[in-house]
Parts: C-alpha cells; sequence; structure tokens
C-alpha cells in the first residue's frame, strides 16, 4: 500500500507555522496526536484504521481556515524564497546487479526514485551503525 501524504500549513493569528512549528492549540480542535511508528506496515495500518476521524478533522480544519492546502503556486513561492543549499557531492559507485536491480524494485514499490531510496538506506545504515558503535 501506497501512503500518500499532502503537506498542510497551519495558519495561526494569520502567521503561517509548519504543523512542527505550531505553538497552540487552535480553537476547540482536539489535538491531533499522531504516535510514533516502529515499522511502515504499522505506519499504514494506524492511518487506515483512523482515516475516517483524521479525514473529518483535516477537512474541518480546511473549512474553517485553519489549515489549507499547500498548492504549487505556493511551494514555487516557498522554494524561491528558501535560502539556496549547496550540492552535495557526487560520488560514483560500483553496485552489483542483482542489488541494483533489488534496490530500483523496493523504491518503486515506495513510489520514489531508486538513487534516492538507496541514498537513504546508506543514512539509515550509517546512523543506526554509529548510533551502537558498531565497525566492520
Amino acid at each position: 500500500m501506497r501512503l500518500a501524504r499532502a503537506r498542510i500549513e497551519l495558519v495561526v493569528n494569520n502567521t503561517k507555522e509548519l504543523p512542527g512549528q505550531m505553538k497552540k492549540q487552535i480553537g476547540k480542535q482536539p489535538k491531533r496526536v499522531i504516535p510514533a511508528f516502529a515499522t511502515e506496515a504499522e505506519e499504514a495500518e494506524w492511518w487506515f484504521n483512523n482515516r475516517n476521524r483524521h479525514g473529518k478533522q483535516l477537512l474541518a480544519a480546511v473549512k474553517s481556515g485553519e489549515a489549507q492546502v499547500l498548492t504549487k503556486e505556493k511551494l514555487r513561492e516557498r522554494i524561491a524564497a528558501s535560502p539556496k543549499k549547496t550540492p552535495a557531492p557526487v560520488v560514483a559507485l560500483r553496485i552489483p546487479e542483482a542489488d541494483l536491480a533489488l534496490a530500483r524494485k523496493q523504491a518503486e514499490q515506495k513510489g520514489l526514485p531508486y538513487q534516492t531510496y538507496i541514498k537513504s538506506l546508506l543514512h539509515e545504515t550509517l546512523t543506526e551503525r554509529e548510533k551502537r558503535k558498531v565497525g566492520w
């Protein structure tokens, strides 16, 4: 199952804030609590089981003006206004054909470009190993 996520911006006293930056609860809306998940399957199951409740809350927030859909135009404005990042260095790796085929298959299942997927796998693995201090 592929999860689709929409970016929503909250408007608090006519100032826009991203959901992670929200400083106060708005109106009498119930607090939207999303738990931490151990696996992607667990997250998918939670969203499926709670789809009606969160769908109604989101619809009410959009109707009241508390939340707005982030349109392509607004996103382009934000990107244009954001500070430019220096590009990451380019690295060439020789990867066995079987590993590359498996990475492409898994990336397609997640709806990601395979290079982005490989980069995220590398980052996750390096981060975990650093946490555990496990070497070769």
